[in-house]
């Protein structure tokens, strides 16, 4: 069993920026693939960004590319997500995913790929 445990959630004004952060005490996450989701209110939630086991490979939704970067430190066991020039549509409730039975190299965007999940932290981008 992985606990995932999201933070860095809060309030941040329209065109500003936010890093969140994802990360497991039990077990290492540097052999999983992650990626984020959110969930806005009266939405289902939705893919923003993955990233694959060693890092170097990546994939963003079109409506976060260019202003969020995923990146992980596998020696600190913590992914991250760094959300800049923050728009009111981001706000949303945000999760952690990761797949264990990833292969090397792999990167996903659906969620019925991942297999353990975070609890979320809000995220409230003001106008």
């Amino acid at each position: 069993q992985v606990r995932l445990v999201e933070s860095g959630g809060g309030l941040v004004q329209d065109g500003g920026s936010l890093n969140v952060s994802c990360t497991a005490s039990e077990r290492s996450l540097a052999f999983y693939s992650m990626g984020w989701f959110r969930q806005a209110p009266g939405k289902e939630r939705g893919f923003v960004a993955a990233i694959s086991s060693s890092g170097l490979s990546t994939y963003y939704a079109d409506s976060v590319k260019g202003r969020f970067t995923i990146s992980r430190d596998n020696a600190k066991n913590t992914v991250y997500l760094q959300m800049n020039s923050c728009e009111p549509e981001d706000t949303a409730v945000y999760y952690c995913a990761a797949n264990s039975r990833t292969t090397v190299g792999r990167i996903y965007f659906q969620e019925y790929d991942y297999n353990y999940w975070g609890q979320g932290t809000q995220v409230t981008v003001s106008s």
